[in-house]
């Protein structure tokens, strides 16, 4: 009777040893890259110029050789709106345009920065003469969410992120961060897409939305194992406390 109770008591240690490591993940699985060794050449992904769309916000300076002119074109409109860190700028209106001081409203929208310039530029030659346009993204931001280090909106000034910088905003991944599916929206043309990002696969590089746009959100979901082990956590801690205390009754050699 004595070895049947015992030999029950090991093959319960076995099991729910098996059940408390259920949620153990491979290493395999926390690497960002486990393919590299099979790119046969280095990515290619030209960083190609963001396009002007309604509801960004710009810097748009006027330069001149007339003290009058620049005060004139880089203060009224600037002192109406205000933006981060003290920079100041236009709304691009739901239409495609900015309301820029006495020349009304120029559409800007499907322009590189470069374009906008030259065509507010252009506009201006109609009023004043010698005048120089620089334009320039304000109060860039996305939204990092799920398992990161630090939810939240980051704002940033480069044209660009690609998503890895984007993911270093928010700390980067947490301990149960799953870098297979990381969920990427992006508003496009009125349209709201859900792209699916495999942070292991080193060809992302390659992929169209390897850059980050502004207002883009980025979910990072939890890995499956680790998202069992929050609805259970107060299920494995007791399963751990018994398991503990069988292990030391066979150990000691109880008697029963």
């Amino acid at each position: 009777m004595r070895k049947k109770i015992k030999y029950c008591l090991y093959k319960a240690v076995v099991i729910l040893s098996l059940i408390s490591t259920a949620s153990c993940v491979p290493t395999k699985e926390l690497n960002y890259f486990n393919d590299l060794s099979e790119l046969e050449e280095p990515g290619v992904n030209p960083r190609t110029q963001k396009l002007i769309m309604p509801f960004d916000k710009l810097y748009i300076k006027v330069i001149s050789i007339d003290p009058t002119t620049s005060q004139i074109f880089n203060a009224t409109e600037e002192m109406r709106n205000g933006g981060s860190n003290g920079i100041l700028g236009y709304l691009v209106d739901e239409s495609g345009n900015v309301n820029f001081s006495f020349i009304g409203n120029i559409q800007v929208t499907t322009l590189t920065l470069a374009q906008a310039s030259e065509k507010i530029e252009k506009a201006l030659n109609d009023y004043v003469g010698k005048t120089s346009v620089t334009v320039k993204y304000i109060d860039n931001q996305i939204t990092v969410l799920g398992e990161v280090q630090r939810q939240g909106v980051y704002p940033f000034t480069q044209d660009k992120l690609n998503i890895y910088e984007a993911l270093g905003l928010g700390g980067g991944l947490s301990q149960y961060g799953d870098r297979k599916k990381i969920i990427l929206i992006r508003n496009e043309g009125g349209r709201i897409m859900h792209y699916k990002l495999n942070m292991s696969d080193s060809k992302i590089a390659n992929k169209d939305y390897y850059y980050i746009l502004p207002n883009d959100v980025i979910v990072v979901e939890p890995l499956k194992a680790i998202s069992s082990s929050y609805q259970n956590i107060t299920y494995t801690t007791i399963l751990s406390s018994i398991t503990t205390l069988i292990a030391v009754l066979l150990f000691t050699n109880v008697k029963f």
